[in-house]
Order: structure tokens, then C-alpha cells, then sequence
């Protein structure tokens, strides 16, 4: 599954569904796939994303493989989560809402 995050201030961003159902519930959201925030609760839940992903990159054990199996570089969260992030900041400067909606793949 995909995941595409879209508002009006911003271009859409899209994301394998594991990842954004996670990066959903360090928002503070319920992880449900179609939803949306309204343009109150756009900072909260940036605020709420940015602390936890501060929190899991402290919390990386040193010496953490930076290749996996197959010898592909291993991307962070914290680094899956800057689209996210910029999305959000720019939804929250425009005061709009921000949807997200599954969009197939598997």
C-alpha cells in the first residue's frame, strides 16, 4: 500500500504504507487510511512528529548497519519524515487542512 499526503499549500508527497502509518501515529493520529487534519490541528500534530522523530534518532543504537541485506543504504525515519515535515509547515504557514489517502500499490 501507498500513502499520499496532499494540502493545498504544498505538492502531494507519497510514501509506502508502513512508514506512514507510523510517521500518522507519532502525530498523535490514529493511523486511519483515508483521514485528514483540519487546519487547527496542523500544528499540533507537526509539533508532536517533529519531538517523536528527535526521539527515535537519540534512541538509534550506535553501530546501527547502514546497508541492509542486499547492500542498499538504510534511510532513517527521520529522513522519510521531511517530506512529511515540509508538507506540514506549509500547510500550517497557509492554514489549511492536509488529507491522506491510500493509493494502491502494494
Amino acid at each position: 500500500m501507498l500513502v499520499t499526503f496532499s494540502c493545498p499549500a504544498y505538492a502531494d508527497i507519497t510514501m509506502f504504507g508502513d512508514v506512514a502509518l507510523q510517521l500518522l501515529k507519532m502525530m498523535g493520529h490514529s493511523g486511519t487510511v483515508p483521514s485528514a487534519l483540519a487546519s487547527e490541528d496542523v500544528l499540533p500534530a507537526l509539533a508532536r512528529l517533529e519531538k517523536a522523530v528527535a526521539e527515535d534518532a537519540q534512541s538509534a543504537p550506535p553501530g546501527e548497519p547502514t546497508e541492509d541485506e542486499d547492500g542498499e543504504p538504510i534511510v532513517s525515519l527521520s529522513h522519510r519524515a521531511l517530506p512529511l515535515i515540509a508538507l506540514l509547515k506549509a500547510a500550517a504557514k497557509a492554514e489549511c487542512h492536509v488529507m491522506w489517502e491510500s493509493s494502491g500499490g502494494s
